[in-house]
């Protein structure tokens, strides 16, 4: 059992989420590591999800199911308002979906990755899921990624999912930086984005600790199969990246006093490849050291550099 100053803020955002909440909230409360307050910010369910939420209140107590009303504008706006609430505290946060199961040591082999990390450097943990149909039986895994965790990889592309993901208190303030208003494309992106350029330690676990299930109201789904790597690839050529990077550049440069020396250059030659014309746009991106995980994303990402549409 992890020791310590280990209280950890679970941030569960929802939203019409009556058919598997419950699956979820009974998952968090068998976890073996025990110090935590689940924050439940729902945006604006019209279904029995706030009747549920209570129900647990009252079994849990209020001191560990708090209940806010979220933003209403989207899972990652949530998701960042939970973060920015002086009313969420803990040593850690870990970002909860409403339809996961968590497996019963989830927490406990996260805070075991970053036991290590000292508390004045930002930490991230993330990795593989397995991936739950409807019912909640397996029939699968999230992409295994090999290359290691870098900013030159956060530039163009998100790690791991955030339902898997557990950051520190330094962590979370980088990822204060962008306004609760901001447009954040994506929290688990951002958080990826924001602790591999200030130089923090990313740990990308192969073993999967959770359950993601897949079914027609997911918001986003999983990134398996080649069908999914296509379509990651014709939205990378097709401009969708670009409409995502512009907002992502936007945060970043508000920050760049955060980013470390190589991690700063980094950044500048990204965005000035981004603003210029062909053969400077490749030498640019080339001095970025740019990559993503897979092979066909590669070559995606090449394509996309050539077309501009990065």
């Amino acid at each position: 059992m992890v020791t310590g100053t280990q209280h950890v803020a679970i941030l569960l955002a929802t939203y019409n989420g009556t058919r598997h909440l419950a699956e979820q909230l009974d998952s968090i409360v068998a976890q073996t590591h025990t110090d935590w307050t689940i924050h439940a910010s729902d945006d604006g369910s019209t279904d029995a999800t706030l009747a549920l939420l209570l129900t647990y209140r009252e079994r849990l107590g209020a001191e560990r199911m708090v209940l806010w009303q979220g933003p209403s504008a989207g899972y990652s706006r949530n998701f960042m308002s939970m973060l920015h609430r002086e009313g969420v505290t803990g040593d850690y946060v870990a970002f909860s979906d409403q339809d996961d199961i968590w497996d019963a040591h989830k927490l406990e082999t996260a805070l075991l990755a970053l036991a290590a990390v000292p508390p004045d450097k930002p930490a991230l943990y993330g990795g593989r899921s397995r991936l739950i149909d409807e019912a909640g039986r397996p029939f699968g895994l999230s992409p295994l990624f090999g290359r290691r965790p870098s900013f030159a990889n956060a530039l163009v592309q998100s790690l791991a999912g955030g339902n898997t993901m557990l950051l520190n208190r330094r962590a979370r303030d980088l990822m204060c930086r962008a306004p609760a208003s901001a447009r954040v494309v994506s929290h688990d992106w951002w958080a990826y984005l924001v602790v591999s350029g200030a130089g923090g330690r990313v740990v990308y676990d192969r073993e999967p600790t959770l359950g993601y299930r897949q079914h027609a109201d997911n918001i986003i789904g999983s990134n398996a199969g080649l069908g999914a790597r296509l379509r990651r690839m014709a939205d990378m050529v097709g401009g969708r990246h670009r409409e995502w990077n512009e907002a992502n550049v936007a945060l970043l440069s508000n920050m760049r006093d955060a980013l470390g020396d190589d991690e700063r250059a980094r950044f500048d030659h990204f965005a000035r490849g981004r603003a210029t014309w062909l053969l400077p746009r490749l030498w640019h991106f080339a001095c970025a050291g740019l990559y993503r995980q897979t092979a066909i994303g590669n070559a995606g990402l090449l394509l996309a550099a050539a077309l501009g549409r990065l």
